[in-house]
């Protein structure tokens, strides 16, 4: 059975406000990645139904397919990070 490396893109860890709530900003970049969270899960899903039985045409259909929409999500969701979140601020 192929594995598929689970992929997060380096968004920063959010910053709480003083009350320890979170920001607008952490809110709004939380449900641009929903998407892909729930790519995810569904990924995870079917790699947990195939564990107890070998896999058939179908499953491995399933399986491609939800890899498939995960790393596009993942792509596009990385690609619109701004570029500061995505360097690691030039450390050597």
């Amino acid at each position: 059975m192929n594995t598929y490396l689970h992929l997060v893109p380096p968004l920063g860890s959010p910053v709480p406000d003083e009350e320890g709530e979170p920001t607008a900003a952490d809110l709004a970049a939380i449900e641009a990645e929903l998407p892909a969270i729930e790519a995810e899960v569904e990924l995870l899903g079917v790699e947990i139904a195939l564990l107890d039985r070998p896999m058939t045409e179908l499953d491995a259909r399933r399986l491609r397919r939800a890899a498939t929409r995960a790393q596009n999500l993942l792509r596009d969701l990385t690609n619109r990070a701004p570029v500061h979140l995505l360097s690691d601020g030039g450390a050597a």
